[in-house]
């Protein structure tokens, strides 16, 4: 079922269960948390899927966004089924699963359990000004979905672009070598100015750095945009330049900030 983004999408999703506690593994996008309060839920943020004992929702980004931990499918199946007995659903965001394990998603397991997994157009296809994502579950869980979008949730351009996109086998194949190739060159940058890589995905390289203020500002006066996390100080995300021009802006900035230190 088509919608126009996943934020559109998520607080729909959650009203799907009746107000209880809701359960995000975090860390992980912010909205999500705000999306289940939204839909009259007690939010807490948990570590990892042992911790959802108590919830009637629960909330993964699978890979996760920022350090693309990755949630075992045995493990979500299981947790899945002990939500349905209780009436509840799991949610599992795959934004970032184009680049992700082959056989990692749940999108074939809809149908078996109290599943809704959530798709983007956003990230692997670099699409996000489109504003289209799409939920996949079971026919009256979609239904109930799309009473609450409407008749014209996404226009016409957006959905013809989506199925483009997602039938273009060969790029898709050709797009995944490329980021592959780009977070090994990332990867040497990133390791030769002397951070650690603690995760990522072939979207983007999580870093830890105590002097994680001064590499953001030192970058943004050289015209690269890195993400910092207030919750985690040491945190940098970096995500792959997009031309060569871009390449060797970001190598010379980091040889710069290498040297001073």
């Amino acid at each position: 079922m088509a919608a126009p983004g996943t934020q559109i999408l998520l607080p729909l999703v959650a009203a799907l269960v009746r107000p209880g506690r809701a359960a995000v593994v975090a860390p992980t996008y912010g909205e999500h948390a705000r999306a289940a309060a939204l839909a009259g839920h007690d939010v807490i943020e948990i570590a990892d899927l042992d911790a959802a004992t108590a919830a009637t929702l629960v909330i993964v980004t699978n890979p996760n966004n920022p350090d693309g931990r990755l949630s075992d499918k045995a493990a979500l199946m299981t947790l899945a089924k002990r939500l349905e007995s209780r009436g509840g659903l799991l949610v599992v965001d795959e934004a970032f699963m184009d680049v992700g394990p082959r056989d990692g998603s749940l999108a074939g397991e809809v149908g078996r359990r109290a599943i809704v997994v959530l798709r983007s157009f956003g990230k692997f296809f670099g699409l996000a000004g489109i504003r289209l994502g799409f939920a996949l579950a079971t026919p009256y869980l979609a239904a109930r979905l799309a009473a609450q979008l409407g008749p014209w949730a996404v226009s016409g351009p957006a959905l013809a672009i989506g199925v483009e996109g997602l039938t273009d086998r060969a790029w898709m194949e050709r797009a995944r070598c490329r980021l592959t190739e780009g977070t090994t060159r990332l990867d040497k940058i990133l390791a030769d100015s002397g951070l650690e890589i603690v995760g990522g995905t072939p979207l983007f390289r999580l870093v830890r750095t105590a002097a994680a203020p001064e590499l953001f500002h030192h970058l943004g006066h050289a015209g690269i945009l890195v993400r910092m996390f207030p919750a985690h100080p040491s945190w940098l995300r970096f995500g792959l330049p997009a031309a060569e021009d871009d390449w060797d802006r970001l190598q010379i900035a980091m040889a710069a900030y290498a040297n001073r230190h």
